[in-house]
């Protein structure tokens, strides 16, 4: 343990001492002045903050000081009424500020507690009660902006925890501050209390124990009593006024003198004004000479400080030259350039109120849900989508780009509804034909007096955002496996190594390297299957990896490890699945050319054979894509990864599952064969 950390332990403990055993005089001045010192420090301290988190112990060291306080009260108040003596502190305050009079002096003492509890601690009290509600009001918009600014990607995700964190900080802190308030009153009433005690206790004692007279009583008493009150009041006074600077005070860029300074004068003609007024007053019986004086200081005041504002201005066409020649120069203007977003969404300036929140835009709020939304489907945590406007697309153009390249493009009408063709009947409906961009759907650009008859008839009509969110999210869908870097790869396998350790220290960094993991992680998004299941996923990969480093292999593996996942996303409503099963013949010949090499395995067929498969396969689909059913292809294990890259480059949306794959507790229905001749 540190020695700073043992003293502060010892501090606590030496006040609780103070509570139970008597102290002599010159111990008793010793801490006096050393509470006084705290209580300098603790207002300067909080003179100079720019923002309350840069003073977050505050709230405890208001507890620590104020019981330290309260432990000297009553190692004073034992020594006054036991011995008529405190220490010279005490002693020292008290004749200072009685003097000749006990009364004027008590008075006078009197008054400054007043003002310590009615004004100051009564003040800082109520301010602190309400920047602690309005502080956790405004933590749920504060936390909508900062995954606003996120999804514009005006700043990082450690940037957005960073804000999160320190939003949170705030909010604890204006909550300790509003507890720790009723200590600083809690202090003045009991300093309150103590004096009374002394006085009429003080009196007793000294005349029925010590034998003092009235007046002797009185004097001594009362000098004590008083000076005890202000080495007390004293610290409790600045402590009160740096608890309700800290809670009147906004996060600034400067400390508390430069910011009223600054401020307070920030309009030099003002000060003219008010030198004009006072010296007006001297034209009264008040001191001419004094308020002349006061008056010319404040005119020359105001024109100095005029003649150095309008100098500051602006700079001078030479100097911004300079600084813009300077900026160019400079290598991180050229390397900024090389930074890409991992993705973009750009759009005409026709679609701008899409994003414009002034005009009702909800675009960056959508985005954040799709953020979310993908991180529980997919368990990938996709990166900020960059959203801006591009002079160079058709107004209502807009795309989408994954890693710098166009993925995805689409037009909008933003006063028209997208009606989508019902399935049913010929309905027919006035409006521009197009299609839906996410799935390739007919649809129609109605207007809006015709969205309810586009309703009664059956239609699908959406409004212009959630066409542009579901594209947005269908093809981060489908580029999802593109987004998984090794980065991003270590970012998940440090979150599962913070609750299964061991099962993380298995599988990498030996046999498997973060970017054998990754290319794991990345199969499986390819084809839709998502990775949120982790612990699983790693649990085969260290049953596995110790036969094989085949990262394609190993990703066979996990499909067979997430089967109940797998049959879930496929199986309908009934517990049944339409599939398209490969006949044996089929099978055999994929599994005889399949070739082996060192690189890894790959299938080697002839293209005669390869078109007669493809052929065969695009016949079986078209007739489930009449019945709207999801095309499933069904093969043995041993093929199956195989036959997914055939038909990846001609029938991509085709799905290719293996029996391993399925749960024994689905119907499977097969609605026709894969063959050849």
């Amino acid at each position: 343990m540190k020695a700073r950390d043992i003293s502060v332990l010892l501090g606590v403990i030496l006040v609780i001492i103070m509570l139970v055993i008597p102290l002599p005089g010159a111990l008793l001045s010793f801490f006096i002045l050393i509470n006084i010192i705290l209580a300098l420090i603790v207002i300067l301290v909080a003179m100079n903050t720019t923002e309350p988190l840069q003073f977050g112990v505050f709230p405890t060291l208001i507890l620590l000081l104020t019981l330290f306080r309260l432990a000297l009260n009553v190692s004073t108040t034992r020594s006054i009424l036991s011995e008529a003596e405190a220490g010279g502190v005490v002693d020292t305050f008290g004749t200072f500020v009685i003097g000749d009079n006990p009364f004027v002096g008590f008075v006078v003492f009197i008054i400054l507690v007043i003002i310590n509890f009615l004004v100051i601690t009564k003040g800082s009290e109520r301010v602190s009660e309400v920047a602690a509600r309005f502080s956790l009001d405004a933590m749920p918009g504060k936390q909508m902006s900062v995954d606003a600014d996120l999804n514009a990607g005006l700043i990082s995700e450690a940037q957005a925890k960073e804000r999160r964190e320190k939003i949170e900080r705030e909010a604890d802190f204006h909550g300790s501050m509003d507890g720790a308030s009723k200590f600083v009153k809690g202090d003045a009433i009991a300093g309150i209390i103590i004096v009374i005690i002394n006085i009429l206790f003080g009196l007793i004692i000294g005349m029925v124990q010590m034998g003092m007279s009235m007046d002797e009583a009185v004097n001594t008493f009362m000098r004590l009593t008083v000076g005890d009150g202000l080495v007390s009041q004293i610290p409790a006074l600045l402590i009160s006024t740096a608890t309700g600077i800290v809670v009147t005070r906004s996060a600034g860029s400067n400390n508390l003198s430069a910011d009223v300074m600054d401020q307070l004068l920030q309009f030099p003609k003002l000060l003219y004004i008010a030198g004009g007024t006072i010296f007006l007053l001297g034209l009264t019986p008040i001191n001419f000479f004094l308020t002349t004086s006061l008056a010319a200081i404040l005119i020359l005041g105001g024109y100095w400080m005029q003649n150095r504002a309008t100098k500051e201005e602006e700079p001078t066409v030479e100097e911004e030259e300079e600084t813009e020649s300077t900026a160019l120069k400079q290598p991180e203007n050229v390397v900024s350039l090389l930074n890409m977003d991992p993705i973009e969404f750009e759009f005409g300036y026709g679609l701008i109120p899409l994003a414009d929140t002034a005009q009702g835009g909800d675009l960056l709020d959508r985005v954040i849900m799709i953020r979310r939304q993908l991180a529980i489907e997919l368990g990938l945590v996709i990166p900020v989508v960059r959203i801006r406007d591009n002079i160079q697309l058709n107004p209502n153009e807009y795309r989408l780009k994954i890693k710098g390249n166009e993925v995805a493009n689409g037009e909008l009408m933003l006063d028209h509804y997208l009606a989508m063709t019902p399935d049913f009947g010929e309905e027919e409906i006035d409006g521009i034909d197009t299609k839906e961009p996410a799935f390739g759907l007919p649809a129609k650009w109605i207007n809006e007096d015709v969205k309810d008859e586009a309703e009664l008839s059956g239609f699908t009509v959406v409004d212009p955002p959630s066409v542009v969110s579901t594209h947005i999210t269908e093809v981060i869908k489908r580029h999802a496996h593109q987004l998984l870097g090794r980065e991003e790869t270590k970012q998940l396998i440090d979150h599962l190594k913070e609750s299964n350790p061991i099962l993380v220290e298995e599988v990498t960094p030996e046999p498997l390297s973060t970017g054998d993991i990754q290319k794991v992680l990345a199969k499986l998004l390819r084809e839709s299957v998502s990775i949120r299941n982790l612990p699983i996923i790693f649990e085969t990969l260290a049953d596995f990896s110790k036969m094989t480093n085949d990262t394609e292999l190993l990703g066979e593996y996990v499909r067979q490890s997430l089967s109940a996942q797998i049959t879930k996303n496929y199986a309908q409503e009934n517990n049944q699945m339409k599939v398209i099963t490969v006949s044996g013949k089929v099978e055999k010949t994929i599994a005889d050319n399949i070739q082996q090499t060192e690189h890894g395995n790959f299938l080697s067929l002839d293209p005669e054979t390869q078109q007669q498969i493809i052929k065969t396969i695009h016949a079986e689909a078209e007739k489930l894509s009449l019945q709207e059913e999801t095309t499933i292809l069904i093969c043995s294990p041993a093929i199956r990864m195989y036959l997914k890259q055939l038909l990846d480059r001609f029938l991509p949306q085709v799905v290719v599952l293996s029996y391993n794959e399925l749960e024994p507790t689905v119907e499977v229905q097969s609605v026709g064969v894969v063959n050849i001749a």
